[in-house]
């Protein structure tokens, strides 16, 4: 081995402790920060899909118009011709 890689070796075992325990915080952080945005993006589902499902349109009920004339003279109309036929 040459000096230089004899020198790096030395210092990277002189700081081992200080260098596993950077990268122990590292991952912790990592850990912790992932956590928090799969938390959020949960979170955001489900107050989506809540929303979603129990909309203001329970407050409001839409009503729609049928115009059932036409029904009601067909049927007036067979009733008619039952009574003509008897």
């Amino acid at each position: 081995m040459s000096q230089k890689k004899v020198d790096r070796y030395k210092e990277e075992k002189a700081n081992r402790k200080k260098i596993m325990k950077r990268e122990k915080m590292k991952r912790t952080a990592l850990t912790i920060s992932s956590t928090v945005v799969g938390v959020a993006i949960v979170g955001w589902l489900g107050y989506s899909a809540f929303g979603y499902f129990h909309k203001e349109d329970e407050k409001t009920p839409t009503q729609t118009e049928v115009d059932l004339s036409a029904l009601n003279d067909y049927i007036s109309g067979l009733y008619a011709e039952e009574e003509a036929a008897e």
